[in-house]
C-alpha cells in the first residue's frame, strides 16, 4: 500500500470520527463553537496537568506532615488514591453517555428524574466555585514557590504578602493570554507539561536518593505518626492528614470539559480520566516516599520558615545548586498546573453561561471566531481567581481555606452527578465507555467517600481557633452556595431549566453547514 494511499485512508478515518462527534454533539443539543483539535492524548495531558504530581505533593505535604506525619501520608496516599479512583471510574461512565463541554451540571440534569433544573443549578455552581478556587490555589502556590526560589539566590530578597500576590497577579496574566490564544498553544503547553512532569519526577526522585547525606529507616516512613495541630485526638489528626492525599487528586473533570475539543470524545475524555489518576497514583507514591525518606530535620522542616515542608526537605536534603532545581521543576510544575487549571474552568464558565446560568451569560459564552477559544471566559476564571485570593492579606490560612473551597466544590460536583446515576439504577444508558456489573457498587464508594472528605474540609485544622487561623472554607464557600441559592429561589427557578438545547441533530447540522 502506498504511503499517499494511506494517508487518504487517515483522513477519511479522522473525516468520520469528527462528524460522529459533532453528531452526538447536535444530539445532546449543541451545535458545534469550540475548535475540535485535540487528541487523546491532549485531553488525557490536560486532566494529568491539572492533577499534577509534583505540584500536588508538595503543596499539599505540609498538611500530612504536621496532621498524622509519615504514617498518615503514606498509607492515607494508598487508601485515598484508590477512593478516587472510584470516584473517577464512575464520573468516566458518565462522561461517556454525555460528552459535552458543560459535563457535570449536563450530566445531573439528565440524570435527575424529577427537579432536574435544581440538580443542574447547584450542580454547576460548586463546580464553578471549585474550578475558580484550584486556579487560584494553583497559581498562589506557585508564586510562593517563587519567592522561595528568589530568595535562594539573592538573600536580600524579603517577600512579604503583598509581593506574594503581586506575583500571583502576573501569574495570572500571563496564563489567562496564553488561554487566550489558539486552543493548539494550550495542547501543545500541556504536552510539553507531561513529560516535564516525567522527567521532572525522576530527577527529583534521583537527587533525593543520591545526595542526602543520610535517609529516614522503613520504619519511621511507615509508621512514624506526629501531631502538631494542637488538638488532642491523633484520631482527628490522622483524618484531617487524608486530605492532603485528597488535594493532589483534583480537576480530572478537566478531561469532561474538554470533550467538545477533543476527537473520539466518547471514548478518549473517559480514559482520559481514569488514567490521570490511575498514572498520577503511582508516580505521586513514589515521589511522596523519596521525600519522606530524605528527611533530615522533622522539627525544622516542620516549622520551615518557607511555609512548605517539603521545600526545607529539599534544600536540607539537597542543598545548594541542586536544592534549587528541584525547586524550579516544582515552579515550572505549578506553572503548567495553573495553565492547564484555567483551560478548564473557563471552558466550563463557557459552558454554563452558554445555558444561561452566569448572569451577563451572552458576554461569558461568546467564542473568538480567529482563535476558536472562549477569550471572556478565561479572563472571567482569571478574575475570580484573583478575588479568592485577597484575603491572604489577613489570613495565615488562606491557602488551605482556598484548597479546601477547591476540593469540596469539585468534589461536591463530581458526587451529585453519580448520586443521580445511582438513583437512575438499569434505567441508565451507558455510553461506549462503562464499568459493566461493576458500574453501581464504585459509584456507592465514590459518594460515600465524596461526602466524608468534604466533612473533613470543612473542620478547623489548627487549635486552638482564632480569627487569624480559622479556616474560612465553610465561609467561602457559603457565599457562593448563598448566592447560588437565593439567585435560584428569586428568579433563576422560573427562568432556568437546565441545558438548553439549540435544536434537533439535523437542524443543528444543517446550521453549521450553512456557517461553513
Amino acid at each position: 500500500m502506498s504511503s499517499t494511499t494511506r494517508a487518504s485512508q487517515d483522513q477519511r478515518s479522522a473525516g468520520t470520527v469528527l462528524l460522529d462527534d459533532d453528531q452526538r454533539l447536535h444530539e445532546l443539543g449543541y451545535p458545534r463553537k469550540l475548535s475540535r483539535r485535540l487528541t487523546w492524548f491532549d485531553n488525557f495531558a490536560v486532566s494529568f496537568t491539572i492533577i499534577n504530581i509534583i505540584a500536588g505533593v508538595f503543596t499539599g505535604f505540609g498538611e500530612g506532615f504536621g496532621a498524622g506525619g509519615p504514617r498518615t501520608l503514606v498509607w492515607g496516599w494508598i487508601v485515598v488514591s484508590t477512593l478516587i479512583l472510584f470516584v473517577g471510574a464512575a464520573m468516566a461512565e458518565i462522561c461517556s453517555a454525555y460528552p459535552t463541554s458543560g459535563a457535570l451540571y449536563y450530566w445531573a440534569a439528565k440524570l435527575a428524574k424529577r427537579h432536574n433544573a435544581a440538580w443542574s443549578w447547584f450542580t454547576g455552581w460548586l463546580n464553578f466555585a471549585g474550578q475558580i478556587a484550584g486556579t487560584a490555589a494553583t497559581d498562589f502556590a506557585a508564586a510562593s514557590f517563587i519567592n522561595i526560589l528568589i530568595g535562594l539566590e539573592w538573600s536580600s530578597y524579603n517577600p512579604t504578602k503583598y509581593t506574594t500576590l503581586l506575583v500571583f497577579g502576573v501569574i495570572l496574566l500571563v496564563h489567562a493570554l496564553a488561554n487566550t490564544y489558539t486552543v493548539k498553544l494550550v495542547g501543545l503547553l500541556n504536552r510539553i507539561s507531561v513529560w516535564w512532569l516525567l522527567i521532572g519526577a525522576l530527577v527529583i526522585v534521583g537527587v533525593l536518593v543520591f545526595k542526602p547525606s543520610h535517609h529516614q529507616s522503613a520504619s519511621f516512613v511507615f509508621t512514624h505518626f506526629e501531631n502538631a495541630t494542637g488538638f488532642s485526638s491523633g484520631l482527628y489528626a490522622g483524618l484531617l492528614g487524608l486530605l492532603s492525599t485528597a488535594w493532589v487528586f483534583t480537576g480530572f473533570d478537566a478531561s469532561a470539559h474538554m470533550t467538545e475539543e477533543t476527537s473520539s470524545a466518547a471514548v478518549s475524555a473517559p480514559r482520559g480520566i481514569v488514567r490521570s489518576i490511575a498514572y498520577s497514583g503511582v508516580g505521586g507514591f513514589i515521589l511522596l516516599l523519596a521525600l519522606l525518606f530524605s528527611v533530615q530535620n522533622y522539627d525544622n522542616e516542620l516549622g520551615s520558615g518557607t511555609g512548605f515542608p517539603s521545600a526545607q526537605i529539599v534544600l536540607d536534603a539537597a542543598g545548594g545548586a541542586p536544592a534549587k532545581l528541584l525547586l524550579l521543576i516544582v515552579v515550572g510544575a505549578l506553572l503548567f498546573c495553573g495553565l492547564a487549571n484555567m483551560t478548564s474552568n473557563s471552558r466550563q464558565i463557557f459552558a454554563f453561561s452558554r445555558d444561561g446560568a452566569i448572569p451577563g451569560s451572552q458576554l461569558w459564552h461568546s467564542v473568538n471566531p480567529r482563535t476558536g477559544t472562549p477569550v471572556k471566559s478565561v479572563w472571567f476564571a482569571a478574575v475570580g481567581a484573583f478575588l479568592l485570593v485577597l484575603p491572604s492579606l489577613w489570613s495565615s490560612t488562606a491557602f488551605f481555606a482556598v484548597v479546601s473551597v477547591n476540593v469540596i466544590g469539585l468534589f461536591g460536583s463530581y458526587a451529585v452527578p453519580i448520586f443521580l446515576r445511582l438513583r437512575r439504577g438499569d434505567d441508565f444508558e451507558p455510553g461506549p465507555w462503562n464499568l459493566g456489573r461493576w458500574s453501581k457498587p464504585i459509584a456507592a464508594v465514590a459518594v460515600a467517600w465524596v461526602f466524608l472528605s468534604s466533612i473533613l474540609f470543612l473542620l478547623p485544622e489548627s487549635s486552638p481557633i482564632t480569627w487569624h487561623s480559622l479556616n474560612y472554607a465553610p465561609i467561602a464557600l457559603g457565599v457562593v452556595l448563598l448566592i447560588s441559592a437565593v439567585w435560584w429561589f428569586v428568579t433563576a427557578r422560573r427562568t432556568f431549566n437546565g441545558p438548553i438545547s439549540y435544536g434537533t441533530p439535523e437542524e443543528l447540522a444543517a446550521l453549521e453547514n450553512e456557517l461553513i
